[in-house]
């Protein structure tokens, strides 16, 4: 039997390693009283485990794209429920709609999506996040690189 919280722990400690990395800037947009803090990275950076867990593709060719919304103006910046829809656009025009999946662990809640990709492919995101009434549009870019198990 699988331990959920040791593995929403563990996922949690992964993504927060991820944010962290020095190479990596902070990636976050404030929206008036919301810091959205989104992250895309290759799926292997997850353990087997952990990917079996969440039902994420784990493979060299598969980026996980991670979404969570803050509350600025509430004590402890806590996470607030959204709703998130968007694409990744590569440079040849191919559109992928993102389907994103809610994750609630404890008070935290983040939002997942896959994204299959090519080597050295970049993407542009544009991500409608929906929260507290309001309509905010997420955009960035991002090149991902296959990475090998």
């Amino acid at each position: 039997m699988l331990n959920f919280k040791a593995l929403a722990l563990s996922l949690f400690a992964t993504l927060m390693l991820l944010i962290s990395t020095p190479s990596w800037a902070e990636q976050k947009q404030t929206f008036a009283n919301l810091d959205v803090h989104y992250i895309a990275f290759n799926s292997t950076f997850l353990t087997p485990k952990i990917a079996r867990a969440y039902k994420i593709k784990r493979s060299g060719y598969n980026a996980l794209l991670n979404i969570s919304v803050l509350d600025t103006q509430q004590l402890g910046n806590p996470s607030v429920p959204a709703t998130l829809t968007g694409t990744a656009k590569n440079l040849l025009g191919n559109v992928t709609e993102l389907n994103f999946r809610e994750v609630k662990e404890g008070d935290a809640i983040y939002y997942l999506a896959e994204l299959p990709f090519r080597h050295e492919e970049t993407f542009t995101f544009d991500i409608k996040v929906t929260s507290q009434g309001k309509n905010n549009r997420l955009k960035f870019v991002q090149k991902f690189y296959v990475e090998e198990d």
